[in-house]
């Protein structure tokens, strides 16, 4: 029997460079971490043991925080609010964009060009400028004060945003596909739904997964669009926690982080996939 020569390849030397760029990486990943980590260890840690000590590990599993949490605010009337808020522009979004940014890219003009610059120009005013003539605005319609007013907000900001990105991507799609499709009967609703959307789920869990984030960590327009207290969101109920209560401070901003993380893990690859779209034909 022949004996099969095994081909050893070459280890590869580690350069210096990459070991400066590991350290480096490893320091950074420490440095971003640790705030979410103290917060973690100091919602279960009394106000006294966080002024003591502020670094140490808790020397007890203190619940405390959380029961005042539920029993003395309205603490789970703010997270409704949030998921209220979130999930509905979340969804409006999602149907809007696709439909604007196809409109613009598969239709040609002067007039879709010129939506294309208008989007790009107001992606580059800062909300602060624009904030007391929305203010104004939101009164005439009569929006001001409910429910309505953020999230009509939260949409007109980041339709632009979401409808640039998802141009990109369906530049990456050829035309030949659509083609070949109308060819074969294919309706301009039929090509928009079973070609290009499933095409560019990538690009559509990208800008779900980012305008997500956005949206829960919103804090002016909510707070200066809702003149009840009681409908506040998550956001600005943090930010009204009385300074002297720490401890409940903390423990808001433990679960209030809870959501953003588990869909940035769930929608990783998703994220990375839309960021990596590199068009409709592969290989």
């Amino acid at each position: 029997m022949s004996k099969e020569k095994v081909v050893r390849k070459p280890v590869e030397k580690i350069k210096p460079g990459q070991i400066v760029l590991f350290v480096v990486t490893i320091l950074l990943a420490i440095l971003f971490l640790y705030p979410v980590f103290f917060a973690l260890i100091s919602a279960f840690k009394s106000n006294g043991d966080i002024l003591k000590n502020p670094i140490a590990l808790p020397t007890s599993f203190y619940t405390q925080n959380f029961k005042d949490l539920f029993a003395q605010s309205d603490f789970a009337t703010a997270i409704l609010h949030s998921v209220f808020l979130t999930v509905v522009s979340e969804v409006l979004i999602v149907c809007i964009v696709p439909m604007a940014a196809y409109g613009i890219e598969r239709r040609k003009s002067k007039t879709t060009s010129l939506i294309y610059t208008y989007f790009l120009a107001g992606m580059m005013i800062p909300f602060h400028l624009y904030m007391f003539p929305l203010f104004k605005e939101m009164k005439v319609f009569h929006i001001f004060g409910n429910m309505v007013g953020p999230i009509v907000c939260y949409i007109s900001g980041s339709i632009a945003f979401g409808t640039l990105l998802y141009c990109s991507f369906l530049k990456g799609i050829p035309l030949e596909i659509e083609e070949a499709a109308q060819i074969d009967g294919a309706g301009e609703w039929q090509i928009f739904t079973k070609i290009c959307m499933p095409l560019c789920k990538g690009a559509m869990c990208s800008i779900a997964i980012l305008i997500f984030i956005d949206y829960w960590n919103m804090v002016e327009q909510p707070l200066i669009l809702l003149s009840d207290s009681n409908k506040h969101p998550l956001s600005v109920f943090l930010s009204k926690i009385n300074s002297g209560e720490i401890g409940l401070a903390f423990a808001v901003a433990t679960i209030y982080m809870v959501p953003p993380i588990l869909v940035f893990l769930y929608g990783e690859d998703y994220l990375v996939e839309g960021i990596t779209y590199q068009g409709g034909i592969k290989g």
